[in-house]
């Protein structure tokens, strides 16, 4: 049923709680686990340290990447990562649409109301334009 999930982070604490759904279907399903990293470019992330231009969230992308592909090998499954710029919402769509995902798992902040129409949400607007099944993990903070 399912041969490629796509795992979107931003090493929040929600994310690594839906990290736990993702690798379990995953592993479930006998499934390559995509994990993807998205540099936002539409916050400023580069600087310039010892005369070498540096994006800080590439940097830090690719350490969160590393550190879910070695939770996934712990459990046995495989795992493929990308760091990729651009606007969360769209590169996610588009990975997925590029590389034949099956489904997409990912975590919401479970905001409501006010809060939430106001700060949008990458999690909702994936849901929203999506072909493939997302599957939401909430985290009610």
């Amino acid at each position: 049923m399912y041969d490629d999930i796509l795992f979107p982070t931003d090493g929040s604490d929600p994310s690594k709680e839906a990290f736990e759904y993702a690798v379990d279907l995953a592993a479930t399903y006998g499934a390559r686990l995509h994990v993807l990293y998205v540099a936002d470019t539409n916050r400023d992330s580069v600087t310039t340290i010892g005369g070498e231009v540096v994006d800080a969230l590439e940097t830090e992308g690719e350490r969160v990447v590393a550190d879910v592909e070695e939770r996934a090998r712990e459990h046995g499954v495989e795992a493929v990562t990308e760091v990729l710029q651009g606007d969360p919402s769209t590169t996610i769509l588009d990975y997925a649409d590029d590389r034949g995902i099956d489904c997409i798992v990912m975590a919401t902040r479970g905001r409501s109301g006010l809060k939430g129409l106001l700060l949008g949400s990458v999690t909702d607007r994936v849901v929203r334009q999506s072909s493939m099944p997302v599957l939401v993990v909430s985290n009610d903070e």
